[in-house]
């Protein structure tokens, strides 16, 4: 199975290149039909990244992983997988009317520094444009080209934004300290995370492909290259802040115990693996996945890393690679 594995992530066939041109294997260039089709993909965990109607390299990535994952003999056409998302995307944009039972995961007093940011009992958004931004798996400027006529930085709740139409992610169903135990299914299931395409996919037992997601891989000083198993899944860890930890891999003499919340480094969720100090994790900058900012640790946004459990458990193989 490892064999496998591996080699359906190297295989030339399996998004290795960043894009094709615009005008081969059907690939749209119209913003809305794009947007479309990231919302398809991320409703079946195929990650696109950020949903922003624009045909970048983890958009490309999860239409070959869809291909590939629906026996699709053209992994890179389009096509299908277009066809399939006008289908069950009729509707593209949805109204979300901020609310006022929200205002308590929104703090914009909380400080930049991690020394002032232990005072603070939640690492909340920063604004409600970051909170409505999160929530619909898109960023601030996306959001804003969504509603023009609105001021981002003044929204407050009773205001109406438009949105894609995506399941939210929603902070207040995040459950305070949940653990997730063995299962009997789930653990059998295997991650194979590949720091050089930056993608971390789930495979069954019978080497299906069901889930692939946008990474940000820690240094390549720090990889930890082999195969692990995930010991611990939990929701809204705190953090031990070492900058130098962060910068060298050896653990310094200060540091900070940052508190919970969705702009922690480690996000909303902690995935550790065997192999001490590491794990799969959230992360506090969804804009940012896809570049290496982190000792050794595997971000994902936060609205892919909530899902882990519903597709790895305690005991579940973890390659790395």
């Amino acid at each position: 199975m490892i064999l496998f594995l591996l080699a359906a992530l190297v295989n030339p066939g399996f998004a290795q290149d960043t894009g094709p041109a615009a005008d081969s294997h059907g690939v749209p260039t119209d913003l809305n039909t794009i947007l479309q089709l990231q919302i398809f993909l991320d409703r079946h965990m195929f990650g696109p990244g950020k949903l922003d109607g624009a045909v970048g390299e983890f958009t490309y990535k999860a239409v070959v992983n869809y291909n590939f994952a629906h026996g699709n003999r053209d992994l890179y056409d389009w096509q299908p997988v277009l066809t399939a998302a006008a289908q069950e995307v009729p509707v593209v944009y949805a109204a979300f009317k901020i609310r006022t039972d929200l205002e308590k995961f929104v703090n914009p007093q909380l400080p930049e520094k991690p020394e002032d940011q232990v005072s603070h009992p939640y690492m909340a958004y920063r604004s409600w444009a970051e909170l409505v931004a999160e929530r619909f798996h898109t960023d601030e400027t996306f959001l804003a080209k969504c509603n023009p006529n609105l001021k981002l930085t003044a929204l407050k709740p009773g205001d109406v934004v438009m949105v894609p139409n995506v399941r939210s992610f929603r902070i207040e169903e995040v459950k305070a300290m949940q653990s997730f135990p063995k299962d009997a299914t789930l653990s059998l299931n295997t991650i194979v995370v590949d720091t050089t395409e930056r993608i971390a996919a789930v495979y069954d037992p019978g080497e299906r492909l069901l889930a692939a997601f946008p990474i940000t891989p820690g240094k390549p000083e720090f990889i930890p290259v082999g195969t692990w198993s995930v010991k611990t899944i939990m929701t809204t860890p705190s953090f031990r802040y070492d900058k130098q930890f962060l910068e060298e891999g050896v653990r310094g003499k200060e540091a900070y115990q940052l508190p919970p919340g969705p702009n922690s480094p480690v996000g909303i969720i902690w995935c550790g693996l065997s192999k001490s100090g590491i794990g799969l994790h959230g992360t506090a900058l969804p804009r940012t996945i896809g570049r290496s900012r982190s000792a050794g640790c595997v971000r994902l946004a936060n609205w892919d890393a909530i899902r882990l459990p519903q597709l790895v458990r305690p005991s579940s193989p973890v390659i790395v690679r």
